[in-house]
Formats: C-alpha cells, structure tokens, sequence
C-alpha cells in the first residue's frame, strides 16, 4: 500500500512539474536503466525528437547494424533525432547475460554513442511498457533483433521496419527526413 502511495505521489508530482503544452507524450512517459551505468533515465528527456527505437542483440546476424544505427544517429542528431537502444534475448537469447558485457561489446565493437538501455523483454505479456505500447500502436510486436519503430516528435509511431531493413536504407533515412521535416525543431 505505501508503495503505491510512493507512486501515486511522483505520478502527481510529474504532472505538477510540466509546464503546458510540454507535457510528456504517453509513449515515452517511461523510465529505464541505462546501459552502461544502470541509472534510471526518463524517455521524456526525448520529448520533441524524432525517435528510431530497435531492440538489440550482441550475438545476431543483424549485429552489424549496430555501425549503420550509429552512422544514421550522427548523421541526424543535430535534427533533433536520437537511435534509442534496448538489447533483449527474447530472440534466440542472442545477448550477454550482463548490462556491463553489453556495453563493453557495443563500445568497443562498434563504438556506440547513441543511448542504449538495459537488457530488457520486448515481446510478449512480460514486454517492458514502451514495447507493449509500440505493439499496440504499429500493430506488430518485434518478429526478431533489430526490429525498429520510428516516433515523431509528437511521440506517435509513424513507421515500423522489419529486422533485415538496413537502418541506412532509403526506407529508413526517407522515413526519418520525413518525420523531421514533418515539425521542424523550434526555439523554446
């Protein structure tokens, strides 16, 4: 009982802070651990950018995409635009069993910068509140690693891609162009 007081009370704290019309979309009113260090970060740090969320995989035949997500994070990132990253083993259990060998892989593999969370489950009734949100949104949980839904700036799921579309393909980078120029960033 105190535990959903605790909850109810930063629920109501949250919404006291936002300032109208900075509310935080539902899609990314979520928390999770970092990769690296495990520290609990708010996807409303996102609001406003243009998202491309894939779930990962250290030990996948896709794996080599973790170097094209990172060239199409650089490319678009002053665009307001971010790769967000979420290993999972749900696929084959393609991944390490810790966050630290994660991380270690990911940096020093193929040097990643963009944001990358903790091991976590993408599909399914135990899929973590952003997964279950984007499947209900796309209509289409991941089939495998790499699987990537693209969010506009306004937090809704404009674009789902399949685990072999390269993340650099004219399917990808035209969908994000879109929905970067769809709301051009504004001076706030």
């Amino acid at each position: 009982m105190a535990g959903m007081i605790a909850v109810f009370g930063l629920l109501l704290w949250n919404s006291a802070q936002a300032k109208p019309g900075q509310q935080c979309p539902a899609l990314l009113n979520h928390e999770f651990p970092r990769l690296q260090d495990e520290k609990a970060i708010s996807l409303c740090n996102f609001k406003g950018q243009v998202l491309l969320v894939v779930n990962t995989a250290s030990f996948c035949g896709f794996t080599s995409q973790y170097e094209e997500l990172e060239k199409v994070h650089s490319q678009y990132k002053s665009k307001g635009f971010s790769v967000v990253g979420f290993p999972s083993s749900d696929f084959g259990n393609q991944e390490y069993k810790s966050n630290k060998e994660i991380a270690a892989f990911c940096n020093n593999t193929f040097g990643v910068k963009f944001p990358m969370f903790a091991k976590t489950v993408v599909k399914g009734d135990g899929a973590n509140p952003l997964y279950k949100q984007l499947a209900n949104a796309s209509g289409e949980q991941p089939g495998w690693n790499f699987h990537k839904y693209l969010i506009n700036r306004k937090g809704e799921v404009v674009g789902t891609f399949k685990s072999g579309v390269s993340p650099t393909s004219p399917q990808i980078t035209q969908a994000i162009r879109r929905a970067l120029d769809a709301h051009p960033i504004t001076e706030q």
